[in-house]
């Protein structure tokens, strides 16, 4: 379930493409009905998990990023399905603990710009660090976790998920290498920076001129075609480029 701490009755449950839940089958949207993520009946849910690579890498090597020297355990796997909200992108925000601290705040869909998000900045950084204090500092299983938050429209905050603190988590307009090393967090101006010494870095997109396709669009592309215009498989390569001169040949 989701776990929410506020006041209101009406918590806004979500399985929206911004939410973490729903990130894990992000990359799946493009073959959905009207390229959204809700779900209708049960074949929508199974055709969603059988195009996405991201599920794929969860259920094949959940613990690939961990140097834990004993042996992987089996795991049992659950099917959590969530209640549909339709939730404001530019209201979702990622917050990063290190050791129990908050050190970073993310615009959580930084492939657009939120005049809000700039104008508020330093209001979104207090009340999310207030809230963090008051209902999740100390209180988690772990000190360095990764969780994201709603604020609506009354400028109330809503815990939506926890992450695990590591690279399998995307880390939005910070870096992982910044995140555990502590390096560069503190006055960067050009993408957020602190308002006091306590409080966390905020990054938001700073301008129009920033605005970033979406990072999901290469996979609605054969991994192929993909692999050939990044030239990340060298050896497709070669072998596209030796059909090519053959055809040239030919003609």
């Amino acid at each position: 379930g989701t776990l929410v701490v506020s006041g209101r009755e009406d918590p806004p449950s979500h399985a929206r493409e911004g939410s973490d839940d729903a990130e894990e089958i992000q990359d799946a949207y493009w073959i959905a009905m009207n390229s959204s993520l809700k779900c209708k009946a049960l074949s929508d849910i199974f055709l969603l998990f059988k195009s996405s690579d991201f599920i794929t890498r969860d259920l094949t090597q959940p613990f690939i990023h961990c140097t834990d020297d004993s042996p992987d355990p089996s795991l049992d796997y659950e099917l959590v399905l969530r209640k549909w909200c339709e939730l404001i992108p530019g209201a979702e925000f990622r917050c990063f603990v290190k050791e129990n601290k908050l050190i970073g705040i993310s615009q959580r869909d930084y492939t657009q710009y939120y005049d809000h998000i700039s104008k508020q900045h330093e209001e979104i950084c207090r009340s999310i660090q207030e809230f963090f204090k008051k209902h999740i500092q100390y209180k988690f299983l772990d000190e360095d976790f990764v969780f994201d938050v709603y604020r609506d429209s009354r400028g109330r905050t809503w815990l939506i998920d926890f992450n695990p603190f590591g690279e399998v988590t995307d880390s939005l307009l910070f870096t992982w290498e910044e995140l555990t090393s502590g390096k560069n967090l503190k006055g960067d101006h050009g993408e957020g920076e602190a308002t006091e010494q306590d409080y966390p870095v905020f990054r938001c997109t700073n301008s129009k001129v920033t605005v970033q396709p979406s990072p999901y669009l290469s996979y609605r592309l054969p991994k192929d075609f993909v692999d050939l215009s990044t030239g990340e498989d060298v050896h497709k390569l070669i072998d596209f480029l030796k059909l090519v001169r053959s055809n040239e040949n030919n003609f």
